[in-house]
């Protein structure tokens, strides 16, 4: 049972933290299948499956600097190209979402919650998924 105060806490963080938090609150809400009010690293990375279809017009498979559109810098394109053909596959697209799950849960309980999704590491991961 949430407490009255714990509420009151809620949103007074909400209201203090301004849009982004807003912003990784509805994120929660967006991808949480199982509402429970948190991502875990499956929901994670059906988001991220679901934007690479749509982000891969041409459908071959893979992802290049055009079709990512900005979500990854030249450097980070290149750290997660382990095949250095300029391209991220669907697996190389999770295993980075996967990367940035886990630097963004550093309670390690396997969820990320609104605040942890506001983090600098959890706007890095949410930039993959939206």
């Amino acid at each position: 049972m949430i407490s009255r105060r714990s509420v009151a806490l809620a949103l007074t963080i909400a209201v203090l933290s301004g849009p982004a938090w807003a912003a990784s609150g509805n994120a929660v809400k967006m991808f949480d299948t199982d509402n429970d009010g948190t991502l875990d690293l499956a929901e994670v990375k059906k988001a991220a499956a679901a934007l690479f279809a749509k982000l891969d017009p041409d459908h071959d498979g893979t992802l290049d600097a055009r079709e990512l559109r900005g979500r990854l810098t030249a450097k980070e394109l290149a750290a997660a190209d382990p095949d250095r053909d300029g391209t991220l596959t669907l697996d190389e697209y999770l295993a980075v979402v996967e990367q940035r799950f886990n630097a963004a849960n550093p309670d390690k309980d396997g969820t990320l919650d609104a605040k942890e999704l506001n983090s600098r590491a959890g706007r890095a991961l949410l930039r993959l998924l939206r």
